[in-house]
């Protein structure tokens, strides 16, 4: 994943309310590839609001670069409180659904960093190498800028950024997919699960397919990921087949990837993501725990702040 040029970040101000509102779509999108939980970057967008409203903003120099500077601290901040409370989770963490506009797609990068695969290999960086990476690999700030983000020396910032990368590119896995054959694959996936046909969702379905399911101990879900194609069409035509009675499903995109929002009884039961690559479909994505299906209701702005000025603000 490339970063932009250092240079991209020039020259437009903001003044208040109506500025911050222009902001937020960058500002959570920040926040959420952090930590990788809706509610707790809307927790933080807000939090950074209020905080904000709480200078005194002719004094701030750069008002976007003070607000992404403060969203950067208060999400690092978070994230550092919470990573004793996903070690002690119940069953497989997955990131918080977030529901997108097809255009998200269209930015490459974007799209990328906000991919279930992607957020689960952040998972395993440390919380400064996490926002670096974010910071420096997907909003394209310098290390300079990034350095004053994170409250490091600009030194400082370049390792965690090295090491970063290298730890990302080791582990990362990129999937391409069309969107109007990914929805066609879904939708055939769909109509084999209702059936319980084996057969016919194993044909969808890559060698090495892998199904993990986030129930969070609050509903039932696979404790740990199935794998392999029979295990995993063997697994769904069982769960169709007790869960299909007043089950509706509904096309759309998850963090830039198909997926199905699963209701029943006119309540979201979960939201079910695929990878899909040479049409087949190499992973799915189970989030069933009711804490974190709120974002997936509506779509969700999603910005990398292309054309925004540069992160230099006032600390």
């Amino acid at each position: 994943m490339q970063g932009r040029g250092d240079n991209r970040h020039a020259g437009w101000a903001l003044s208040t309310g109506r500025d911050f509102a222009e902001c937020r779509p960058l500002l959570f999108t920040i926040a959420y590839e952090i930590l990788g939980s809706a509610a707790d970057a809307e927790d933080v967008v807000q939090d950074s609001y209020l905080r904000w409203h709480g200078v005194d903003q002719e004094r701030v120099e750069h008002p976007r670069a003070y607000l992404v500077r403060t969203v950067t601290r208060q999400a690092l901040n978070h994230l550092r409180t919470t990573r004793r409370r996903r070690e002690d989770y119940v069953g497989p963490w997955l990131p918080e659904p977030v529901r997108t506009e097809p255009d998200v797609s269209e930015d490459a990068v974007l799209a990328e960093s906000v991919s279930m695969a992607m957020l689960l290999v952040l998972e395993t960086l440390s919380p400064d190498e996490r926002a670096v990476f974010v910071l420096r690999e997907v909003f394209g700030y310098s290390h300079r800028e990034v350095a004053g983000m994170v409250g490091k020396t600009e030194t400082t910032a370049r390792q965690i950024a090295h090491r970063a990368r290298e730890h990302v590119r080791s582990r990362r896995r990129r999937f391409h997919h069309d969107p109007r054959a990914a929805q066609e694959i879904v939708g055939r996936f769909l109509s084999a699960a209702g059936t319980g046909d084996v057969a016919a969702l194993m044909s969808l379905m890559a060698p090495g397919v892998v199904h993990v399911s986030d129930g969070g101990g609050r509903v039932s879900a696979a404790r740990r990921p199935v794998v392999g194609r029979e295990k995993v069409a063997r697994f769904v035509a069982g769960l169709a087949r007790t869960s299909a009675a007043g089950a509706r499903a509904e096309f759309t995109n998850c963090n830039a990837l198909p997926a199905l929002l699963v209701s029943l009884d006119d309540r979201l039961d979960n939201v079910l993501i695929f990878e899909i690559e040479d049409n087949l479909i190499q992973g799915m994505y189970a989030v069933r725990n009711p804490d974190k299906l709120g974002a997936a209701v509506a779509p969700r702005p999603l910005d990398r702040g292309r054309g925004d000025e540069a992160a230099a603000g006032n600390p």
